[in-house]
């Protein structure tokens, strides 16, 4: 196992797998480079001197400039280093790399891959046969949260994978774009395929109303899916909805796992609490795995987290299948900036203190770690905050980087799974399953009932080829329905992305 790593020959500075002492005599490329502190794991070096002013260079690209001189061995991290990001820019200059790429899984490589999936009537495949109950507003949490509890005491939720209400605090006292995005979400949980059966619960007298809210969900599938109003219930709102509860239950149940091509598999790639091996270890092994199924197998892979693009957005730009996708990008990237600056806030302002102390110093090295994800297939799809997959192959999707509104996003555009890279660790999971991929071994020592697969391996003696055979086979067994930590855990939440005000 290697001490350290040079990314990118044009680097500047090379990351530490394990801790350095000062002191210490490396070589990098025949040059003999003596530490001159202490440089803790995933942290960076210098390898020569830096002006100050001068970019320092990670991955092959800036990732800031010095704000000093910095010495030849000497540790770097967010006091040394200050981003070079601005405002939004026309980037006029940018065009695509190969502006008629192959259509995904056009030509099928190796043996079509399969799982075990639950095919809908509309032709979506579900990795998972749950029950689910959507308030329509935050005042009926309660009787959601009864209703589920009731039907599990009564069946163990035998049969189906699971019954689960999913309360939030939206769907009244909103306006503009934040009502739009709230029902947009929840339009999206009804048309999911994860379910197998779906009550959707109203109050009545909130801004979403029902009937407007069941006729935003278009041609919805109206024997799995069924609404109530509680204040039109004569009664028991409790036991009204446990009754339609109990027969979308028995239908649920009928459902059955066939096989399925992995072509019909759409999955999230995030990444939160990253650290220093984010972009050594894991976020290029979902890279690797987002090539394989979008290339390879022909299915789908969504990419969000937008201002964690920010300083790599190029790479994106250059990789979009046609002029009009280039266009959409940019826009992509600069409304997020305006939202940004239309709150006085920053465009750089990022990474979190949890990233900071894994050893990333601007938002440019985590964009440039994060967008590793995405591997190198060309961008088919750009979509807005609540927009449905509608292009096989590789998708943005606007959505901030916050974990748990990302991660939601990521489900209600469709997927099926959301693959969650990080160096710091979490427990949380929306609402379809989330799989944690630690980036170092470390991590998923620690906490082995968070993280679902070490990625930390790649660091050490295992190649790329390995570990991502390894991968495709957890992967595709998590989709045919093998749980994940944070299902077993209970744990299955949603968050709705809020800009606005509220009355």
């Amino acid at each position: 196992m290697k001490d350290f790593l040079k990314i990118n020959p044009a680097d500047n500075v090379a990351v530490a797998i394990s801790p350095l002492s000062a002191g210490t005599t490396v070589n990098v490329d025949g040059d003999e480079i003596t530490l001159v502190a202490d440089i803790p794991a995933g942290h960076k070096f210098a390898l020569r001197e830096i002006a100050e002013g001068e970019n320092v260079i990670k991955y092959g690209f800036p990732i800031g400039h010095a704000r000093h001189a910095v010495k030849k061995g000497a540790f770097l991290d967010h006091n040394d280093i200050k981003t070079n990001l601005e405002g939004q820019l026309d980037y006029s200059d940018i065009s695509i790399d190969n502006p008629s790429p192959e259509a995904p899984g056009a030509a099928l490589k190796g043996a079509e891959a399969t799982f075990m999936g639950y095919e809908r009537p509309d032709g979506q495949v579900g990795i998972r046969n749950e029950i689910w109950v959507i308030p329509t507003v935050g005042c009926v949490n309660g009787i959601a949260k009864q209703i589920v509890d009731r039907l599990n005491a009564e069946t163990k939720a035998e049969g189906v994978d699971g019954i689960f209400a999913f309360p939030h605090n939206y769907g009244c006292s909103q306006l503009g774009d934040d009502h739009e995005n709230t029902k947009k979400i929840l339009r999206d949980m009804v048309l999911h395929p994860n379910a197998g059966g779906i009550l959707v619960i109203g109050l009545g007298c909130e801004n979403n109303q029902p009937k407007v809210f069941e006729e935003f969900c278009g041609d919805y599938d109206r024997n799995r899916v069924k609404f109530m109003v509680c204040q039109e219930v004569e009664g028991d709102e409790v036991e009204a909805g446990l009754e339609i509860l109990r027969s979308l239950y028995e239908q649920a149940r009928t459902f059955e796992r066939t096989q399925q091509p992995a072509s019909k598999l759409r999955i999230g790639l995030k990444c939160g609490g990253s650290d220093g091996f984010s972009g050594i270890t894991a976020n290029p092994l979902l890279g690797e795995f987002s090539d394989w199924l979008c290339e390879q197998q022909g299915g789908t892979t969504v990419l969000t987290e937008v201002p964690e693009m920010f300083g790599a957005e190029t790479i994106l730009m250059r990789r979009c299948a046609d002029d009009k996708l280039l266009g959409e990008t940019v826009s992509l990237i600069n409304n997020f900036k305006e939202y940004f600056l239309s709150h006085g806030e920053p465009v750089g302002e990022n990474p979190s203190p949890g990233n900071k102390a894994g050893g990333i110093s601007t938002l440019e090295e985590k964009a440039l770690g994060c967008t590793q994800k995405s591997g190198k297939s060309p961008v088919f799809g750009v979509m807005e905050y609540g927009e449905r997959i509608h292009n096989h192959g590789l998708n943005l999707l606007s959505a901030p980087g916050n974990d748990l509104v990302a991660s939601t996003a990521l489900a209600a555009a469709g997927c099926q799974m959301v693959l969650f890279t990080t160096g710091r660790g979490t427990p949380f999971g929306t609402f379809v399953p989330t799989m944690k991929v630690s980036t170092n071994s470390g991590l998923a020592q620690r906490k082995p009932t968070w993280i679902d697969f070490n990625a930390g391996r790649l660091a050490e003696d295992s190649t790329m080829a390995d570990v991502l055979a390894d991968f495709v086979a957890y992967v595709l067994k998590v989709a045919s329905g093998e749980q994940v930590n944070s299902e077993k855990s209970g744990i299955h939440e949603i968050s709705i992305f809020k800009n606005g005000v509220t009355l």
